[in-house]
């Protein structure tokens, strides 16, 4: 990332970033269509890069180009890369022939594998053909592997030493290559067959005397990932190690690339989007949400809609099957909705924490059968707090105590239910190879939906002796 800008170009101290970024947003617009280059131009050279990209998002499709074109060709790439792939493909289509390769040219390896994985075939090997043989060559190693894998997000750009070396040589050789790496921070030990060895800090290097070889520093054992591990596996490595990069390794040990930190928030920031989504019985696809075609939205969230739709069914013959109680008693239907409702929120409650726990590793250790009976107590809890309000608030409204009665004991049995369905059922899908985000949440309505009318108006039955 390029450093804080201080001035502004008329050399006048420039506003904070905090304070700048809105401004940015809003005036771009305005100068563009008023074919105010220049101000626009100077409004755009204090402002860092990802706030340049997110201001060039905000722009209608023709503005865009524009926009970009303002910029210094450094700055340009470095802004290119934050930008959405959406936004990426649009500017390619915009830009001519050289302008084109000079911006896929300059991106590190990593972010361009995963523009060309965006863009149709026919331009992806024109693109490739007209790289340097180098570039073209890293690009085509990342390509190569499975997406979703350790090496299909990480980058060649590494700093790689030998344990011959002495300080002084290894630091002269980071200087050498420090610009063409993207990360300098962790610096890797290999052999003369491109072996893992060891790893070392550029601050242990620094502080290392002169005449101590990198053998005597570094430390012989490092933590790594394969190149078809999977993305999700080596954002929780990172995050639990506190790394700011993994080294990736083939099948005979060799270095062939690291995974940086900002490539792992990308991947969690993906994966907790689509764990959103699927708890919501949406499937989001590849694109962004909010720029996908709205009948295309329709189709992937009319889905869970109509199983629902079809398995309630249930909940109507329940009602059905009991209407005597109904007719003798009015009182009891004006609840149901509040049970059902209250049942299915407990239930969402229980299978969102456990869902979040099996993503996260966290239940990794823990018995199924002691997870489910915690929840099953804190349902009781739940139940019993949630009744005790409902038994009162029922008698207030209808003014009968035996019907307020069969409501709050309806309650603490409908919360245990619920909280043992949210917590079982992600256990039960997970074992069954099914995604458990995108099958409990439907599954569990239901579940609650149609055995909680039934048991509300069985335990009716039984207290009002009908």
């Amino acid at each position: 990332m390029t450093a804080l800008k201080n001035e502004s170009p008329s050399g006048s101290p420039s506003l904070s970033q905090t304070e700048l970024r809105p401004i940015v947003r809003s005036q771009l617009q305005l100068l563009l269509e008023a074919n105010n280059l220049p101000e626009a131009k100077a409004l755009l050279a204090p402002a860092q890069p990802a706030d340049i990209a997110e201001a060039i998002e905000d722009l209608p499709n023709p503005l865009q180009a524009i926009a970009f074109r303002l910029l210094p060709k450094d700055e340009a790439i470095e802004v290119y890369e934050y930008l959405d792939l959406e936004v990426q493909q649009s500017l390619i289509e915009e830009f001519r022939g050289q302008d084109v390769l000079d911006i896929v040219e300059q991106m590190s390896p990593d972010d361009r594998a995963r523009l060309l994985d965006e863009l149709p075939a026919k331009v992806v090997t024109r693109l490739l053909s007209q790289l340097s043989p180098k570039e073209r060559g890293a690009t085509a190693l990342l390509l190569g592997y499975e997406p979703g894998t350790a090496g299909r997000i990480m980058t060649p750009e590494y700093i790689s030493l030998e344990e011959g070396w002495d300080a002084t040589q290894a630091l002269a050789h980071i200087r050498s290559l420090a610009r063409a790496s993207e990360m300098i921070y962790y610096l890797y030990v290999t052999d003369g067959s491109r072996r893992l060895t060891g790893i070392l800090s550029l601050r242990d290097l620094v502080v290392a005397q002169p005449e101590q070889t990198i053998g005597d520093i570094m430390v012989r054992e490092v933590v790594s990932v394969q190149t078809d591990t999977a993305q999700e596996d080596v954002a929780r490595l990172i995050q639990r190690y506190d790394f700011l990069a993994l080294p990736v390794v083939d099948a005979e040990r060799r270095l062939v690339g690291i995974v940086t930190v900002d490539d792992v928030l990308d991947v969690l920031e993906a994966e907790a989007t689509k764990e959103i989504y699927q708890l919501g019985g949406v499937q989001s696809g590849d694109a962004s949400y909010f720029q996908t075609n709205l009948l295309t939205v329709a189709q992937r969230r009319v889905v869970w809609l109509l199983v629902l739709l079809i398995t309630n069914t249930g909940t109507s013959a329940v009602i059905r099957s009991q209407q005597d109680v109904l007719e003798q008693v009015v009182a009891l239907t004006a609840f149901i909705p509040l049970l059902i409702g209250t049942g299915g929120n407990v239930g969402a409650q229980s299978s969102t924490v456990i869902i979040r726990g099996l993503n996260t590793d966290e239940l990794r250790s823990t018995k199924p059968w002691a997870v489910i009976g915690r929840e099953a107590i804190a349902g009781a809890f739940l139940g019993i707090m949630l009744g005790a309000v409902v038994l009162l608030w029922a008698y207030l409204l209808q003014g009968n105590l035996v019907v307020a009665i069969a409501v709050g004991t309806s309650l603490v049995s409908i919360s245990v239910l619920a909280s043992v369905a949210g917590s079982s059922l992600p256990f039960l899908f997970q074992r069954l190879g099914f995604d458990p985000a995108l099958m409990s949440a439907p599954f569990i309505t239901t579940f609650v939906d149609v055995l909680g009318v039934m048991i509300y108006l069985n335990v009716a039955r039984l207290i009002l002796k009908l």
